[in-house]
């Protein structure tokens, strides 16, 4: 069932709205309200699939009606319904989050397709929405250690600004998870985030992967190609274990931080590209300058703000709580029931020295489910995690 609201102050239009569209499909159900009080009223109170409304009325007008819903319920679309005289205010209440108006009278085509395209799109809303929060789970932070707490509060405060992020950790302790909560906090979160592991492409293929190619412009290149820049184009581009990088291609995302454009490889032609740039990497950036293996002033470029996530040795205090993330996804996948812990088994586990970090603690986790016994013992530990 679809709910709709209508905010009118003229009876007869009411009566005619309600009449067309209970008569159009038996899955509308059409509430009224004969003014914007009463109509915001009824918006806090209940939940409405879409809102067709006034433009002139007493009290209070369609325009602050309209700002009143979208702060209240910003996923539901908005109808102006518009008088001769008020086109004009109807144009401007699209640039106020409207999704659409239509005139008085109503055009009965008009009115009752505008009714169905509004209606699609809020499912399309719910449905983008509920795929969000499901990705920002798969990609949630556990951890209440004051090392992990300060991470939060690091990403909290820089996502939201265009800054540069390095993220530097040993393999295993979460550096990607640290990308994906500053894309999702960020304004640019509805544009992509493109991820490029650099230690998985060879040397003599990152720059083509990052900036795109020309068709002949080396064996192979068969065709014009896109690279991740341009893919990641009003979004972010996640560079992993930088550290890895030729010094060539180093040259070139020095470039594309310094100007905002990159060219692709056998191209002379510029591209210009809008891209905020996080970084990480395993090792120690400044002793590979040192070394020449790595330019520094990409790394001052880059290391805007630095963030290090701890090992997992470091914050055995969060082992109690991954456990039980761990053991709830695994049990969804497999599609067991969850098991528990007993404590002396998480007591021994939190005692290991974690060198693979939470990449190994999630392994030996699913290795406990799957192997232990209903309840996980440290007798299972002892047998089926050994190190």
């Amino acid at each position: 069932m679809s709910n709709i609201l209508i905010i009118e102050d003229e009876a007869a239009i009411r009566r005619v709205l309600v009449k067309i569209l209970s008569e159009e499909n038996e899955s509308y159900q059409v509430f009224e309200a004969e003014d914007g009080l009463k109509g915001i009223e009824r918006i806090r109170s209940e939940e409405f699939d879409l809102v067709l409304c006034d433009i002139k009325m007493p009290k209070m007008d369609g325009v602050e009606v309209l700002e009143a819903i979208k702060k209240l319920k910003p996923e539901v679309p908005v109808v102006m319904i518009s008088g001769h005289g008020d086109l004009d205010t109807a144009v401007n209440t699209m640039r106020l989050g409207a999704f659409d108006y239509i005139s008085k009278p109503p055009d009965l085509n008009r009115l009752l397709n505008t009714v169905r395209i509004a209606l699609d799109s809020k499912e399309l809303v719910v449905e983008n929405t509920r795929l969000k929060k499901k990705v920002s789970q798969k990609y949630k932070m556990i951890g209440e250690s004051l090392a992990i707490s300060h991470i939060k509060e690091i990403i909290e405060k820089v996502a939201p600004s265009e800054a540069r992020v390095l993220i530097t950790g040993d393999n295993g302790t979460g550096k990607e998870l640290v990308s994906h909560w500053l894309h999702q906090k960020s304004d640019r979160s509805k544009g992509p985030l493109i991820e490029v592991n650099c230690a998985a492409i060879p040397s003599e293929l990152i720059e083509s992967e990052l900036f795109g190619h020309k068709k002949g412009s080396f064996t192979g290149a068969s065709k014009d190609r896109a690279g991740k820049f341009e893919a990641a184009n009003n979004g972010t581009i996640f560079l992993d274990e930088i550290g890895d990088m030729s010094l060539s291609a180093q040259a070139k995302v020095l470039r594309a931080l310094q100007e905002n454009k990159i060219s692709r490889v056998g191209s002379d032609r510029d591209i210009k590209v809008n891209v905020r740039v996080l970084a990480a990497t395993n090792k120690n950036l400044k002793k590979e300058i040192k070394e020449g293996r790595f330019r520094e002033d990409l790394y001052h470029r880059l290391a805007v703000i630095l963030i290090h996530v701890p090992s997992l040795n470091e914050r055995r205090e969060d082992i109690p709580l991954l456990i039980e993330h761990f053991s709830k996804k695994i049990a969804e996948e497999h599609g067991n029931t969850h098991k528990e812990f007993s404590k002396s088994a998480i007591s021994l586990l939190q005692e290991y020295d974690w060198t693979g970090n939470i990449r190994e603690l999630r392994n030996v986790v699913e290795r406990l489910i799957i192997l232990g016994g209903k309840e996980v013992s440290e007798k299972d530990v002892k047998l089926f995690a050994s190190k």
